[in-house]
């Protein structure tokens, strides 16, 4: 065990994480050079296309030091906030951690909160200056930024270019003589923790864990503590770029366990693994549930996929600890799920990989966050859905969710930031200078108004030099009110919102503008209304297609044309009360892109 190293890279976005795992994994020659290529690790379509990382990833390398071969286990994390609880998970198979920093732009917010997330976890945390090979990097600035942050020695901080491949090799001995080998006892019962799980067609489901206790041995009989499940260990082995198998995997290592699991419900992220025979008394203290903060439906287009589609999310589910969902229904489309996601992008990301990985075609409405109903008997309903507010007359008062943000940004950008978060109803409650021209914005703001577009206009501002993150703090009271939009007099659950009262008249205003354009014509007058209880604040309509039936009226008396028109005026009529308004999906993404 003394020759095992458990380690993870946690960074801001674009700092080079995925870069400098490569440049380890080249150098411990883990992979030939015919199989190298750029984000090694990132074996999505998606990653690759988009150049972020979504999941983490494991792989085991050998490092021969000092005489000795040490085993190596690295987990290359992501770096978006959305993806926040992948890296949470990946710290708890750890004890030691690479902080990358890059020179050319300094500490962000997401370095500090994973910084943070290691820190909580004791985990010994080596400081990685990356980039210095840019024209821009500003070594002697971000190394001061560094020292405050973490309180090492200069000497402490590793100067490396994952691209040019400067400092591996003093990073690879840092994680040799600095990280703490893993404690553990391999003739203890077994105690081992899952921290990921991915589903595979022809296997069934394959469970990742970390041994903290004991020895696990192929073909021995084991049980998940948390659903009571026995199986037996068909497979185990350890995660080189390719599953290899192994005899066995003893305490303080990271494995892969194959035992032809078919039901996604039986793998919780977080359980316990111990043997059958002689079961540990002590569980692992799992994951704290996540919390999401973007809630949206998820619907089949077609009603008839709607086992497949719950099918589907099971097996996404496995991949992805942080979904959490639960079926619903809706006048307009029929059965489908409520989704909570991290975030926007997180929400995209699941969109996409539902519909590249099971093709299915989803339809997906407008993304809320969760309220409170406040009932005049003291009651709290819990709202995440527009569809569940109760009637006006029950509610005393309704409150939301508010975050406080943390945004570090260039001092030349600091008066277009106050603006942007003051415009959504945000609150200033500090404001820290780090250098002479880098500072901390600290606020307090309403979930409900960052959720659409706020960190897209908030890098267009600071021209990509904002880095955001948050946290929730709680909820507060707040005069929102539910916006319904009318076709024809019907009611649209699926394009309802909750709104506060004071963007409620401009938000139905364009929203109508918007379906005006989308809605295709029909034969009859569509009539978009958007509605506050039974108050009409907006109106637009979607002119009908007309046929001239005058064409054939040459001259003659007026009473025959006006019969004609009456004619078609009834037969419209009739048209628009058995008629129904087709929505395109368009409409319903509609929402997210009411200001572009």
């Amino acid at each position: 065990m003394k020759h095992i190293r458990n380690f993870c890279i946690i960074a801001h976005i674009d700092h080079g994480k995925s870069t400098l795992a490569d440049r380890l994994i080249q150098t411990t020659e883990t992979v030939s050079d015919r199989q190298m290529q750029a984000q090694l690790l990132d074996d999505m379509d998606l990653e690759r296309e988009r150049g972020i990382t979504i999941k983490s990833h494991a792989i085991q390398m050998y490092f021969p030091f000092e005489g000795n071969e040490y085993t190596l286990n690295l987990i290359d994390t992501p770096g978006h906030v959305d993806f926040s609880y992948e890296v949470s998970r990946s710290i708890a198979a750890c004890e030691g951690a690479l902080l990358i920093v890059d020179a050319a732009q300094g500490i962000e917010a997401q370095t500090i909160s994973n910084l943070y997330l290691a820190l909580e976890h004791d985990l010994e945390v080596i400081p990685v200056l990356n980039k210095i090979d840019l024209p821009g990097a500003m070594i002697e600035e971000v190394s001061d930024q560094i020292i405050d942050l973490i309180g090492c020695a200069k000497e402490d901080i590793i100067h490396a270019s994952a691209k040019e491949g400067i400092g591996i090799k003093e990073i690879l001995e840092a994680i040799v003589n600095r990280i703490p080998a893993p404690k553990g006892d391999p003739d203890e019962p077994l105690q081992a923790m899952i921290f990921d799980s991915v589903f595979n067609p022809y296997r069934g489901i394959e469970v990742f864990f970390r041994v903290f206790n004991g020895t696990l041995n192929s073909g021995d009989k084991v049980k998940f503590v948390n659903t009571g499940k026995t199986y037996e260990a068909d497979e185990i082995g350890v995660l080189r770029l390719q599953h290899e198998a192994k005899k066995q995997v003893s305490a303080g290592n990271v494995g892969y366990l194959i035992s032809g699991i078919k039901i996604a419900k039986e793998v919780k992220v977080g359980d316990t693994i111990t043997h059958v025979s002689r079961p540990t008394t002590r569980q692992i203290k799992g994951f704290e549930d996540v919390k999401p903060m973007v809630f949206a439906g998820i619907y089949p287009v077609e009603t008839s996929e709607f086992e497949e589609l719950r099918a589907s999310m099971e097996k996404l589910q496995l991949n992805d600890a942080s979904l959490v969902w639960e079926p619903e229904t809706s006048a307009a489309l029929g059965f489908g799920f409520r989704c909570g996601f991290l975030g926007m992008l997180h929400m995209e990301i699941v969109q996409e990989r539902l519909e590249r990985e099971f093709d299915m075609t989803v339809i997906t409405t407008v993304p809320s966050v969760q309220f409170h109903a406040i009932k005049e008997d003291g009651s709290i309903k819990k709202v995440s859905a527009p569809s569940e507010l109760p009637e006006a007359n029950v509610i005393s008062h309704i409150e939301e969710p508010f975050i406080r943000a943390q945004i570090i940004t260039k001092s030349e950008f600091i008066g277009p930031v106050i603006a942007l978060c003051m415009d959504k109803r945000g609150e200033i409650r500090n404001q820290v200078y780090l250098t002479s021209d880098r500072v901390e914005l600290t606020f307090e703001l309403p979930l409900a108004e960052i959720v659409f577009d706020f960190f897209d206009k908030l890098k267009t501002i600071s021209r990509g030099y904002a880095s955001l993150d948050y946290e929730l703090i709680g909820y507060r009271q707040s005069t929102m009110v539910k916006l319904d939009i009318m076709l024809n007099g019907d009611k649209v659950d699926a394009l309802s919102a909750i709104v506060h009262r004071d963007k409620a008249y401009e938000w139905g205003k364009r929203l109508c503008e918007k379906l005006r354009e989308l809605i295709p014509r029909q034969m009859f007058e569509i009539a978009i209304q958007a509605a506050i209880g039974t108050k009409i604040i907006a109106r637009e309509s979607v002119k009908a297609m007309r046929k001239n039936v005058l064409a054939k009226c040459y001259g003659g008396d007026i009473s025959r044309k006006r019969k004609l028109l009456e004619k078609q005026k009834k037969g419209k009529k009739r048209m628009r009360n058995v008629g129904n308004v087709e929505i395109p999906q368009e409409a319903f993404m509609a929402v997210l892109k009411l200001d572009s």
